[in-house]
């Protein structure tokens, strides 16, 4: 039985991002933090084991000595690691930007697509995200509106609100606004093509790249259609709320005063802890701490007053 890893993130400096990450997990050598990869294989940026005999590891050197059976069945027929998990600080706005397909992605940058999922950790008032187009429109149209700097006028504008939960498939044209906190589970890539950047200009004080032409190759142009209300079940010691389900991902966000019992199904889980304290198999946590659940693991007891999103391969 592979025991469970507390994880580590590793940090990115974006220029849009702020500084609520920054002090929450007190970093002295940067300025602003924009994400925390708090589960993460990528050759970006990997999460470090943060304890116990495999302390120190990076997640994909603690896999590949736990072996496939610590990833399980679901997992493993995945030709990587399938999923990463961020914590995403949105000072001012990200890019507009778009994600390939797998198919696409695969065949040009040797990458996974990416699918995501964003569960709102804080907004401030009148912070949304842009959400795919307003309606159905050509990539000629699209072409025009980038030209003549007015895309947001042909995407859809969302307010957004803690607690609430969007999935944006590979191909959706979106953005984070400012002011939102945000964590998001998605394919493991860094796969990105800007779109619109706001006319800012990088650590260089030059414009940042657009990749404009592979965009519109890959780009949905037909509106997202809205998704289901989402109910929150009763579990043991408290709910359970399904918030999306994809082939890469299922994430469920738990509501726990008591204690909750995980058992993983034939899949890794991550565990990422929204608010709240107690503690996974003695281990203490606290807010935004995450955890590493191998699949051979067995029953895993989670106890405290918390939230937490949970994530693993359906």
């Amino acid at each position: 039985m592979s025991e469970i890893l507390r994880l580590s993130p590793a940090f990115k400096d974006y220029i849009w991002g702020g500084t609520i990450i920054k002090n929450k997990f007190g970093i002295s050598d940067m300025d602003i933090v924009a994400e925390a990869w708090v589960l993460s294989t990528h050759k970006d940026g990997q999460s470090i084991v943060d304890g116990g005999v495999l302390s120190g590891k990076s997640l994909t050197e603690a896999v590949g000595i736990l072996g496939e059976k610590a990833l399980g069945k679901k997992a493993a027929a995945f030709e990587m690691f399938p999923q990463m998990l961020k914590i995403i600080d949105a000072e001012q706005s990200l890019s507009i930007q778009v994600h390939p397909s797998d198919g696409y992605a695969l065949g040009n940058e040797g990458q996974y697509g990416k699918t995501e999922m964003w569960y709102i950790l804080d907004a401030k008032e009148g912070a949304g995200i842009y959400y795919g187009v307003k309606k159905d429109c050509t990539k000629e149209e699209l072409q025009k509106a980038i030209d003549e700097n007015k895309i947001e006028d042909v995407l859809r504008f969302v307010p957004c609100k803690k607690g609430e939960s969007y999935f944006i498939p590979s191909g959706t044209i979106h953005a984070i606004g400012a002011g939102l906190l945000i964590a998001e589970v998605q394919q493991n890539s860094n796969v990105t093509y800007r779109v619109y950047d706001f006319g800012r200009v990088g650590a260089d004080g030059k414009p940042r790249e657009l990749h404009t032409e592979k965009a519109l190759k890959v780009s949905n142009l037909s509106p997202m259609v809205d998704e289901k209300e989402k109910i929150a079940e009763k579990t043991e010691g408290g709910t359970k709320t399904l918030l999306s389900s994809c082939p890469y991902f299922e994430a469920v966000k738990i509501d726990i005063d008591g204690e909750y019992a995980l058992m993983p199904n034939d899949s890794f889980v991550c565990v990422f802890i929204i608010e709240g304290q107690g503690e996974i198999d003695g281990m203490k946590f606290n807010k935004f701490d995450t955890f590493f659940v191998p699949a051979d693991h067995g029953e895993a007891l989670l106890k405290g007053n918390f939230s937490a999103m949970i994530s693993y391969c359906p």
